[in-house]
C-alpha cells in the first residue's frame, strides 16, 4: 500500500473514531502534500511524501523548542502529540548509534580529512539517512567525527 492510501485509510479511521488530532494532522499532510504536487507539477512517491512528513515533523520540533524556552507546556504538549503522529506515517527513525556508524563508513568512503569536508561528508549520507534521521541530529554526528580527525 503506497504511502498516500495509508494517509487515506488512517483518516477514515480517525473520522470514525472521532479523533480529532490525529484527524487534523492528516488533513495537514494530504493537504501539504497536495500543495507540494500542484507546486511541482507531478504527483508525489512515497519518497516525496516522507519528504513532506520530515518537514512537517523538523517544524513540530523546533515548535517544541520554542514554545518550551517560552514556558508554553500546554503547546508543546499539543505540538508532541503531533509530532508522534507525524512519525508514525515516516519509517523506523535511526538512533545515534546507528548514525555514528553510518558517518564513520561515509568519512571513510569520502576521504574526509577534516572540518572543512562536511558537505562532502553529508552528500554521501543524504541517500542513507533520508526520512530516518533529524538532519540537525546528523550534522551534529558528522562535526564531532570531523573535529576528531
Amino acid at each position: 500500500m503506497s504511502l498516500k492510501d495509508q494517509l487515506t485509510e488512517e483518516m477514515k479511521l480517525a473520522m470514525k473514531a472521532r479523533d480529532e488530532l490525529r484527524l487534523s494532522v492528516i488533513r495537514l499532510v494530504r493537504s501539504t502534500v497536495k500543495n507540494r504536487e500542484i507546486d511541482q507539477k507531478r504527483e508525489l512517491d512515497d519518497q516525496g511524501i516522507n519528504e513532506v512528513l520530515s518537514s512537517l515533523a523538523k517544524q513540530r520540533r523546533e515548535s517544541i523548542r520554542m514554545f518550551g524556552e517560552a514556558g508554553r507546556t500546554d503547546l508543546v504538549a499539543k505540538e508532541e502529540q503531533e509530532l508522534q503522529i507525524l512519525l508514525s506515517f515516516l519509517p523506523q527513525q535511526l538512533e545515534r548509534g546507528e548514525v555514528e556508524g553510518l558517518v564513520i563508513k561515509a568519512i571513510a568512503s569520502s576521504g574526509a580529512q577534516g572540518p572543512k569536508d562536511m558537505g562532502l561528508v553529508m552528500k554521501a549520507l543524504q541517500s542513507q539517512v533520508a526520512g530516518r534521521a533529524d538532519g540537525k541530529m546528523v550534522s551534529e554526528v558528522v562535526k564531532e567525527k570531523l573535529a576528531q580527525l
